[in-house]
């Protein structure tokens, strides 16, 4: 596990190692529920305080107590035992729940997030110097970024057309944006992360100005086929994603032809590398 992907929490943890795991699938990570008390409390048995708030979150009736998972994680004694964890809005919203001083650091900065939306709400052009801020210090060019603003556009136009194409649950998006990807990278959009050793990162900002070109192709030829066409339904809007998938994959392989090589590349923009990838059943 790579701590500079855990920053905010870790800094707001005082550097306390707080364990976790990885969910590709799902892409989110687990933390150990244990960890988390221990540090926010001053409890000489973080377990023992954990039990009690477990069993008073139950009694309430509380979401966050059907939400936690049991995953097997490294003991201090270097043995694997299954603890309870939490993703990471379980963690945030456990925070919440423990009254210690502690907490109130994490409190403050959940604070500040909700502030910063509500604001945004009002204002929808801060959030677009947040955003254009946040590349400038990743060091990401005002070109790259300019680019960048109106692939998100036009990502929004697709959806829009979907939209009236009768998709509206998240996971349907989901799985047309995979059809894209498959088509012309052969990859699904977890198993493209997955490939360049990126998690919660965005795949389009780690890709190269080859790939974001062949990405945006698809995705234009896809909302042209289905503005011409109309599909309805999942079934087939995901004949007319492949499609515009396969239009990508032709000029991909136009391209390769002509330099010889790949151009799909497992290259990012990280300067950390995470050295686990964990692929969990949370069933």
């Amino acid at each position: 596990m790579n701590e500079q992907k855990l920053e905010t929490i870790t800094n707001l943890f005082e550097g306390n190692e707080i364990r976790s795991v990885w969910d590709s699938e799902k892409e989110d990570y687990y933390f150990s529920v244990v960890d988390v008390i221990r540090v926010l409390t001053d409890s000489n048995i973080p377990r023992n305080y954990w039990s009690d708030l477990k069993r008073k979150l139950k009694q309430e009736g509380s979401q966050l107590h059907e939400n936690i998972v049991q995953l097997k994680m490294i003991a201090k004694d270097g043995k694997s035992r299954k603890t309870d964890t939490l993703d990471t809005k379980g963690i945030l919203r456990l925070i919440e729940s423990v009254p210690s001083p502690k907490a109130e650091p994490f409190k403050m900065w959940l604070a500040n997030l909700g502030d910063e939306r509500i604001n945004e709400v009002f204002d929808p052009e801060i959030a677009i110097k947040r955003a254009i801020s946040y590349y400038r210090k990743r060091g990401y060019t005002d070109e790259w970024i300019e680019a960048r603003l109106k692939g998100i556009l036009n990502r929004n136009k697709l959806t829009d057309v979907w939209k009236e194409g009768g998709i509206t649950e998240n996971y349907e998006y989901g799985i047309l944006t995979n059809e894209i990807y498959k088509a012309w990278s052969g990859m699904k959009a977890n198993e493209y992360k997955e490939f360049k050793g990126i998690r919660k990162e965005s795949l389009r900002d780690n890709m190269t100005d080859i790939e974001v070109v062949l990405t945006d192709l698809g995705e234009t030829a896809t909302r042209e086929i289905a503005k011409k066409h109309k599909p309805y339904g999942l079934k087939q809007n995901k004949k007319v994603a492949k499609m515009g998938g396969e239009v990508a994959k032709t000029a991909r392989d136009n391209l390769e032809e002509k330099l010889g090589d790949s151009v799909v590349s497992n290259k990012n923009n990280l300067n950390y590398k995470y050295i686990n990838n964990k692929k969990i059943d949370t069933k």
